[in-house]
C-alpha cells in the first residue's frame, strides 16, 4: 500500500523517444517510427546459438525416472483456482483477450480450457497465439533518444500466462523436493528475495571486517541475459535438473518460432522473430534462467552470492596470491559464459575494496 500511494504521487510517465536518427542526425518522432527502430534494436540483440557442440553439464538431478518431471495433466479445479488468483488489472496481449473476462466467465470456459491446456501438454505443442508478444519499451536511465536505453517487456496471452503457471508452479514443486537450485541463488526462489541476498552477503562482508581482514567484492554483470540465452544449451541443462519427456519437448516448442511488435500509443511495429534468450515479462521465463546459471560458480573459490543474472563475488585479499586466486576465479567465470555462449558486459562489472590497506 506504500509503494501504491508512493506510485501514485509520482509525476505521469513520460513518453517514449524521440529517438536519435544517425543517418539524418535528427530526431524520430513519429510513434509508428520508433516502434520500428525499437524492435529493429531489440531484435539485434538476438544472438545465433552454435548447435554444433553443445556442452553437457553434469547432472544436478540424481533421483531415479519415477521422480523426473515429465509430464503433466492439470485438474478442472487447479485451472479454477488458478483463474481465481488471477490478477483482472493485468495487461492484455495480442490476443485481446482481457483477464477479467476469464474471471468473469470463469465456471462457463474452465471444463474448455482445462481440455486445451491438458492438449497442449500431451502434444508437446503451442498455440501459435501463446508465442506472440507486444513488447512495451520500459525506460531505464541516460538519453532517452538511445533506443539501448530501454528494456523490452513482453506482454503476452493471458491464456499463455495461464499455461505457463501451471507448468512453473510443477517446476518450482519439483526444484523444491529435490533441492536443484544452489544456495547462492536469490532471485525468483520461494522466501529469499533482493533483501535476503544483500543480507546475507553483507553479514559475510562485515564478519571479515570485523576482524579486521580486507576483502574485494566483485560485482558481475551479464550483456543483456535474458536476451541471449541459448535454446539448445537451456534445454541441456533442464534435463540435467530432471525435467524431460513432454514437458521438455512443450517447453522446447514454446521457444521456438516466437514473434515480437513493439507498440507505442496504439501504433505497431512490423513482428520480428525471436531466436534466442527468455521473454522479460513471461511467468516461466525466470525460473527457466535460474536453471540455465544454476552452476555458475562451480569451481570458484570465493563466495558468490546471485540475484538472477546479478552476480558478487566476496573474497579476503591479504597477499599477491589471494589476488591471484581471485583472478582465476574471474577467469573460471570468463570460460563458463564463453562455453555457454552468454557474455559480461565489462562496462558495467565493478571491484569494491574494503579495509585499511
Amino acid at each position: 500500500m506504500f509503494f501504491k500511494y508512493i506510485r501514485s504521487r509520482k509525476p505521469a510517465k513520460q513518453p517514449v523517444g524521440p529517438l536519435d536518427d544517425r543517418d539524418t542526425k535528427g530526431a524520430l518522432k513519429d510513434d509508428k517510427v520508433i516502434a520500428e527502430k525499437l524492435n529493429e534494436f531489440f531484435a539485434s540483440v538476438f544472438k545465433a546459438e552454435d548447435v554444433r557442440e553443445i556442452p553437457k553439464p553434469e547432472p544436478s538431478f540424481v533421483g531415479d525416472k519415477s521422480e523426473e518431471l515429465s509430464q503433466i495433466e492439470v485438474s478442472l479445479e487447479e485451472v479454477l483456482e488458478l483463474i481465481e488468483k488471477f490478477n483482472s488489472n493485468m495487461s492484455l496481449g495480442p490476443d485481446g483477450i482481457h483477464p477479467r473476462v476469464l474471471k468473469e466467465l470463469k465456471c462457463e470456459i474452465v471444463e474448455l480450457l482445462t481440455m486445451v491446456f491438458n492438449l497442449s501438454f500431451k502434444s508437446a505443442t503451442v498455440p501459435n497465439d501463446w508465442k506472440i508478444a507486444n513488447v512495451t519499451p520500459v525506460f531505464k536511465k541516460g538519453s532517452r533518444g538511445d533506443p539501448g536505453n530501454y528494456r523490452a517487456v513482453s506482454l503476452t496471452s493471458v491464456l499463455g500466462k495461464l499455461v505457463e503457471t501451471i507448468v512453473k508452479n510443477k517446476i518450482v514443486r519439483h526444484i523444491e523436493e529435490h533441492k536443484l537450485l544452489r544456495t547462492s541463488q536469490h532471485g525468483f526462489c520461494k522466501g529469499r528475495s533482493c533483501l535476503t541476498d544483500l543480507l546475507e552477503f553483507f553479514e559475510g562482508v562485515n564478519k571479515y571486517v570485523d576482524k579486521g581482514d580486507p576483502v574485494d567484492i566483485v560485482y558481475l554483470d551479464f550483456q543483456k541475459a535474458f536476451d541471449k540465452v541459448p535454446h539448445q544449451r537451456l534445454l541441456c541443462r533442464l534435463s540435467c535438473h530432471g525435467i524431460r519427456g513432454k514437458i521438455l519437448s512443450w517447453i522446447e516448442n514454446c521457444l521456438k518460432d516466437r514473434e515480437q511488435r513493439v507498440g507505442i500509443n496504439g501504433k505497431f511495429s512490423e513482428w520480428r522473430g525471436v531466436t534466442s534468450g527468455i521473454a522479460q515479462g513471461s511467468v516461466l521465463g525466470p525460473v527457466l534462467f535460474n536453471f540455465f546459471i544454476n552452476d555458475l560458480e562451480k569451481g570458484v573459490n570465493s563466495e558468490v552470492a546471485k540475484f538472477a543474472d546479478d552476480t558478487k563475488l566476496l573474497k579476503i585479499v591479504k597477499t599477491k596470491a589471494d589476488c591471484e586466486e581471485l583472478q582465476k576465479d574471474l577467469t573460471k567465470l570468463s570460460d563458463w559464459a564463453r562455453k555457454w555462449q552468454m557474455k559480461f558486459n565489462v562496462g558495467k562489472c565493478k571491484v569494491m575494496h574494503i579495509g585499511k590497506k
